[in-house]
């Protein structure tokens, strides 16, 4: 077929000249625009049918011409244009191997030239028979065929396409003899998968378009496993074709060179089915999501028609956007109303085939079956004619249509072909019409876009005539169609826009029922589909093919999970090859990024601005991408974030590394200011380009911009990518020292994300630990050392911690480095602080305060521990001052830590100072001031997305709010957060806890709640606050039942003991006084208890007018 050829086929051969004049050949077709025809001088009209038949055609209308026989012997088809050279590619191809069975013996007993024919007549047919469907023969090797479909250009049918081939091959050659009669037959098989393709290989008439991948070893086996004209297909194939063929199970398969079995599908015959939507989606449709206001639309379209008003919908949209979904939810919400359904399908390998979508509509009602003879066949079809009152006449033209005979049941037409044809339109519209006189007719006409010229005439008539008719005609279309009718009353224009986030949110729910994934996965789905619900559903559904491990994996970064799924494969390639050479600037586009400016672009592409502006404007009119401004200030943005995917999908590894080399170089070049502020993006080009230094060098910048604005999460993002990247770098002393240097910044930022105690946070130091011995680092040492003193601190160790104290103790000095020294005694009153041990942490954060200088110091709370060592020395010693029985002078200090904090622009630093403040404030039992502070905490906190002090600050809430009034949302409010919390203060958290709980008179779950922190405690007799849980489980135990007395009596003995031995009066004191009270002897001034309460009475120097000291004086006072 040529361009005259083409255009005779539409009735507008007229043009065939001008075509011709201008060099416009079946390959250029698939470039023309409307303004290309105009200028050709194409009338509007024919504008229109000329662009419907393009876009039908889609790259058929660039597939190879027709040529001469080849030689048995060629290696390359010369019945097949070469396409021009370009890189080779990353993509999904369907390879088809066909090979001519007993070709072998036939060469040993036939004459060569004989021989030679056979082999001639075989290609021959391979060639039409692969043009036809659109595929390209890649190399004859004498008896077989290697064919590809989905390369050079793909379309959005490639897999249909193969198969079809395969059947229509096996018949073809079936039907060829030899000179003797002997009947040939082929065996094929066809396999999908990703491959690497489109290398030059060889030279002169020997070259070809090498593959590499096991698609193609795959259908080679599976053709070698096939019986005689068989067509044989692969698991990976299968599952694009839906029903679109009929298909027998052959199992699971052993074929020489695959390690594991292959499902193998013998291919039977295409399935006969009015939808092409039914054939690929049918088995399980989703749930319509979003549309309910277009299905309103179209119900009261179907209602005004079945009273008598024929209507009109023309319903359009781009590729996946629910067209054909919105049709089925039509018809089953009018499924239990009276009506005659009719639905005609147009498909992309029949947009030349006149009126098949009739032809295949007619069939299927008829109930054609391939076991039917023609009489048989005549038969259902006058059945089926029947109901539309059809005369003889009309029946002789429809079975003509249908290529059945007239075995004298119809009259003898003798009608010209011209005749014949008009005559049928009008048999066709009165079989519609009399089907509408029985019952109203729902009329589906879809994929317009697809539609033969034929077929859109019988459907402009239908269209003249239907408005007096009781039927809904739904039409549906892509944008590229343009329909010829408008200005009709009857006539409704539905174009149908993508999703919300809302609607894809719920249509990703339901499509997982049951099931939930990681947030990050289900963000990303959302964002990546953009509202097509087509995508929402193909990439849900690989998702959860893909498994848990490859989501969670998934949601720590990219992913192979979230790829683009083999069923969206074709049809986004399709859409990228038909750009021809424009298509190389959207692969640098989608290297780029969703959204690249024209400047940087021209900086990268290396082309004229001419050639560039050019393929922009190609890329803009396909609908590809989006332009704002206009050149040189214009920048464009991918219409699908999933066409931007499958372009950079198809680079190969080096071309890719190649193309961010240059757009990280244009980037430093062009935008320093962007690169300052974003250093990440560089670093994003600088990794795929396969320079670790560069990269690792720049997200570390990208670290240290987040930690320093407090966005940790970011932070912690930043590190570990510039260690993956620097893991790439060669072993070696400095990339150890890149390594050291990142761990120790990386530390700071999980300490505030994670939380000290996070396996994440101890790995880091602990490889920055070794990291730093290995090159005799003592700074960096004792920076490690510290993040393996937190670690143990705050996960209860505090034997391991103490000893790391003396370690940095002993490094600081021998260092001679004041900063270090301060943070080794940071170091010491923290732990002694969990501990309990109220005297080593006086002396030791009175050190710190007294070497604290803000103006050289306040830097520290970004390098260890992520707050201020001088907030900490004061909230700190506050604590323990009133611990230690100096509740007067500990609120002063508690307020001192905030007013440092403030001061000091770090955010951290001061949600640290708010909760050792709170902390102070409920430990003298101030629940208003401790709300107040807590508060305030849990609002810093949630600003700069600090999760472990949100809990905090929720915990201590909770508490103030149960001891004031509001005891069950407050025991409520700290059980939520006592779940979450870190368990560095497990026995403080679990004695408020249980103070709750007993105001709340539920003393048996605080006896519970107490003697799990018991079994939780990692090293016996340690725990800020374990006096108070000893004393308070005394209480319990006998207000629970008075036979307890000894055991209580016992725990109270052990809490005054501890405190005596930590130097926590305050703690003693409430101790002594339960003891006393419980010892059934209030009144001996000689009991022992009585002494040791008077001892720690005695001792105090103030607050003799806070509760626990008036409530103990009066105590002492009955005694005398």
């Amino acid at each position: 077929m040529d361009i005259a050829d083409w255009l005779e086929a539409m009735g507008l051969r007229q043009y065939s000249e001008r075509f011709i004049e201008n060099d416009v050949d079946l390959e250029a077709l698939g470039y023309l625009t409307d303004q290309d025809l105009k200028e050709l001088g194409v009338s509007l009209g024919h504008r229109r049918k000329m662009l419907a038949a393009i876009g039908a055609r889609g790259d058929a209308a660039t597939a190879p011409k027709e040529a001469p026989a080849m030689s048995p012997l060629s290696s390359a088809p010369s019945d097949i244009a070469m396409p021009e050279h370009g890189p080779a590619e990353r993509r999904q191809v369907t390879v088809l191997f066909c090979d001519l069975v007993g070709s072998t013996a036939m060469s040993a007993r036939l004459d060569p030239e004989d021989m030679r024919e056979i082999i001639a007549s075989y290609q021959r047919k391979v060639g039409e028979t692969v043009e036809r469907n659109a595929g390209y023969v890649a190399k004859y090797m004498g008896d077989g065929a290697l064919v590809y479909f989905g390369y050079p250009r793909a379309r959005e049918d490639d897999v249909e396409c193969a198969v079809r081939a395969g059947l229509e091959l096996a018949d073809a050659i079936g039907n060829l003899r030899t000179r003797a009669e002997e009947q040939l037959a082929a065996r094929i098989g066809i396999a999908t998968g990703l491959v690497v393709i489109g290398d030059l290989v060889g030279s002169g008439e020997a070259q070809e378009r090498g593959i590499v991948g096991d698609t193609p070893n795959l259908a080679a086996r599976l053709q070698g496993m096939a019986e005689p004209g068989w067509v044989v297909i692969a698991e990976g194939t299968r599952r694009l074709l839906g029903r679109l063929f009929e298909l027998e199970d052959l199992g699971a398969q052993a074929l020489k060179g695959l390690a594991r079995p292959v499902q193998a599908w013998r291919v039977v015959r295409p399935w006969r089915g009015e939808s092409r939507f039914e054939a690929l989606h049918g088995g399980g449709l989703t749930a319509l999501v979003g549309r309910e206001e277009e299905m309103e639309l179209l119900y009261r379209r179907w209602r005004r028609a079945a009273s008598g008003s024929g209507q009109v919908a023309l319903v359009s949209g781009e590729p996946g956007i629910g067209k054909s979904r919105l049709v089925v939810g039509l018809g089953e919400r009018i499924q239990g109303e009276p009506h005659i359904r009719l639905h005609y399908s147009c498909s992309p390998q029949h947009a030349d085939s006149a009126l098949h979508p009739v032809i295949t509509q007619l069939e299927h009602s008829a109930g054609f079956t391939h076991k039917d003879d023609e009489r048989t066949k005549l038969d259902k079809l006058d059945r089926r004619l029947a109901r539309g009152a059809a005369s003889s006449e009309d029946r002789a033209l429809i079975a003509d249509l249908l290529s059945l005979g007239n075995d004298g049941r119809y009259p003898t037409l003798g009608l010209e072909a011209q005749q014949r044809r008009q005559r049928t339109l009008a048999a066709l519209l009165a079989q519609i019409e009399g089907l509408a006189r029985e019952q109203p007719v729902l009329l589906i006409f879809e994929d317009l876009h697809w539609i033969d010229p034929t077929s859109l005439e019988l459907l402009s008539r239908t269209v003249e005539r239907i408005g007096n008719l009781p039927v809904l005609l739904i039409m549906t279309f892509r944008p590229e169609f343009a329909p010829p009718w408008v200005g009709q009353a009857y006539m409704t224009s539905l174009i149908l826009n993508r999703l919300g986030k809302r609607d894809v949110d719920l249509m990703i729910q339901r499509l997982l029922e049951n099931l939930s994934l990681p947030t990050a996965i289900l963000a990303e789905l959302a964002a990546r589909t953009d509202g097509i619900p087509l995508f929402v559903e193909e990439m849900t559904k690989a998702v959860l093919e893909a498994g848990s491990e490859a989501w969670q994996a998934a949601s720590a970064g990219p992913s192979a999970t979230l790829t683009v799924p083999a069923t969206l494969q074709a049809s986004l390639m399709a859409r990228l090859d038909r750009l021809g050479p424009a298509k190389e600037v959207a692969q640098i586009g989608a290297a780029i990024g969703r959204e690249f400016s024209y400047p940087l672009l021209v900086a990268v592409a290396q082309r004229s601005e001419t050639e560039l502006t050019s393929a922009l404007e190609r890329l803009t009119e396909a609908g590809l991408v989006f332009r704002q401004g206009t050149p040189p200030h214009a920048s464009y943005l991918f219409k699908h974030a999933l066409v931007q995917d499958a372009g950079y999908a198809s680079l190969l590894r080096g071309r890719r590394q190649e193309i961010h080399a240059r757009i990280a170089h244009a980037l430093e070049e062009s935008s320093p200011t962007l690169v300052a502020a974003e250093p990440e993006l560089l670093a994003y080009h600088f990794a795929l380009a396969g320079l670790p230094d560069r990269a690792s060098a720049n997200c570390e910048l990208a670290g240290d911009r987040a930690a320093s604005r407090s966005g940790y999460a970011e932070a912690v993002a930043h590190f570990n990518t510039a260690l993956s990247e620097a893991a790439k770098l060669q072993p070696g002393p400095e990339r150890s020292r890149r390594e050291l240097a990142l761990l120790l910044k990386l530390g700071p930022a999980l300490a505030i994300r994670k939380g000290p105690r996070s396996p994440e946070f101890e790995a880091a130091y602990r490889r920055a630990h070794e990291h730093a011995q290995g090159l005799a680092d003592g700074p960096s040492l004792f920076k490690a050392t510290w993040g393996l003193w937190l670690n143990a601190n705050i996960g209860g160790r505090f034997k391991v911690a103490s000893e790391r104290v003396q370690e940095l103790l002993t490094l600081g000095h021998r260092l001679q480095d004041d900063e270090l020294v301060l943070e080794a005694y940071h170091c010491s009153w923290g732990t002694a602080n969990f501990r309990g041990d109220a005297a080593t942490c006086l002396r030791d954060s009175r050190e710190g305060i007294e070497r604290y200088d803000p103006a050289r110091h306040a830097r520290l709370g970004l390098v260890f521990g992520g707050h201020d060592p001088g907030v900490c020395a004061c909230g700190t010693h506050g604590m323990s001052l009133w611990l230690a029985g100096f509740p007067m002078q500990a609120p002063d200090f508690a307020g001192r830590a905030v007013d440092l904090a403030e001061t000091l622009d770090h955010p951290h630093s001061l949600t640290h100072g708010l909760l050792c403040a709170s902390l102070t404030h409920q430990l003298a039992g101030d629940a208003d001031r401790c709300l107040a502070l807590a508060d305030r905490l849990v609002a810093v906190a949630r600003r700069y997305d600090f999760p472990t002090h949100i809990t905090e600050g929720q915990f201590l809430g909770g508490w103030a709010r149960a001891m004031q009034s509001d005891v069950a949302a407050g025991i409520e409010q700290m059980e939520v957060a006592f779940v979450s919390k870190l368990r560095h203060y497990l026995v403080h958290d679990s004695v408020r806890l249980a103070e709750a709980l007993c105001r709340a008179e539920r003393e048996a779950e605080a006896l519970a709640v107490l003697n799990r922190a018991l079994e939780e405690i990692v090293e016996p007799d340690t725990g800020l606050y374990l006096p108070e849980l000893y004393r308070l489980r005394g209480e319990l135990l006998i207000r629970l039942d008075p036979a307890n007395r000894k055991e209580a009596l016992s725990s109270m003995r052990h809490g005054l003991d501890l405190a005596t031995r930590l130097g926590v009066r305050a703690l003693g004191l409430r101790a002594a006084v339960s003891l006393v009270r419980a010892s059934g002897a209030p009144r001996d001034s000689d009991n022992e208890a009585s002494a040791r309460l008077r001892q720690i009475y005695e001792s105090l120097t103030e607050g003799f007018g806070t509760p626990d000291l008036v409530e103990a004086k009066a105590l002492l006072d009955g005694l005398l």
